[in-house]
């Protein structure tokens, strides 16, 4: 049977009979084995408990009461354990391939995909597969041409945030990347990576007509051109 939904008046959910109240927003229906729901009155998302909504809805208001007592920098929840390390250096996650160190749990989920090659997030679109959720949203714009990011001094507009991020170094002329080696520094970590094989003598991009082996994708790309007998650049 279905019913509606008033504040403290008596309604009918599956025809047993329960009770509503709402307070401060917060919505509260208990249910036959007294198992209480919360609910988020701004994006109607459920709780089982009144304090994870409390601590939910500070997402929706970005009201942070927690401050870290080195930094001063603010919170909107009470753990601050992972940026805490941030202080201390501690990296208690280690990965048991490579054995790179984390500090936060969910960084360390996501470098781990790296060696199993998982990858569970896929284009509703094109069905690519990506590991990394926030790649999948980046890709994702590409369909719909949606650039939500913009350099506020040449106005170019971007589809990810990291893609802006590396492009307005070329204003500030930032360096942030350097390498271990030979301490040369660059402006963003995938030309440090591509550089890095000039030490190491990686060549992780092989042609599968002939097997030759590049550093870079974009060596391999021009080396294909000498069996297809394509000219890759023009020199008119």
């Amino acid at each position: 049977m279905e019913a509606f939904i008033k504040t403290n008046e008596t309604y009918l959910v599956s025809d047993i009979c329960v009770k509503a109240s709402c307070s401060d927003g917060i919505l509260q229906i208990p249910t036959p084995l007294d198992e209480k729901r919360f609910i988020c009155d701004i994006c109607e998302e459920e709780f089982s408990e009144k304090c994870h909504l409390n601590k939910h809805l500070r997402c929706h208001t970005k009201q942070k009461l927690y401050p870290c007592n080195i930094c001063g920098k603010e919170f909107s929840q009470k753990n601050i354990t992972v940026h805490f390390r941030t202080h201390t250096k501690e990296k208690p996650y280690s990965c048991d391939v490579c054995h790179k160190e984390f500090s936060d749990k969910h960084n360390f989920n996501r470098h781990y995909r790296i060696h199993t090659n998982e990858k569970p997030y896929s284009c509703d679109v094109c069905h690519k597969e990506f590991s990394q959720k926030g790649n999948l949203n980046g890709h994702y714009r590409a369909h719909i041409n949606e650039k939500p990011y913009s350099c506020d001094v040449c106005h170019k507009e971007f589809s990810q945030k990291g893609h802006l991020n590396g492009h307005y170094r070329a204003h500030t002329n930032e360096k942030p990347y350097s390498c271990d080696i030979c301490h040369k520094e660059f402006s963003q970590k995938s030309n440090l990576k591509v550089h890095f094989r000039t030490h190491t003598n990686e060549k992780p991009y092989s042609c599968d007509v002939c097997s030759k082996a590049f550093s870079q994708k974009d060596s391999l790309r021009k080396h294909y051109g000498t069996h297809t007998y394509e000219t890759p650049y023009s020199h008119d």
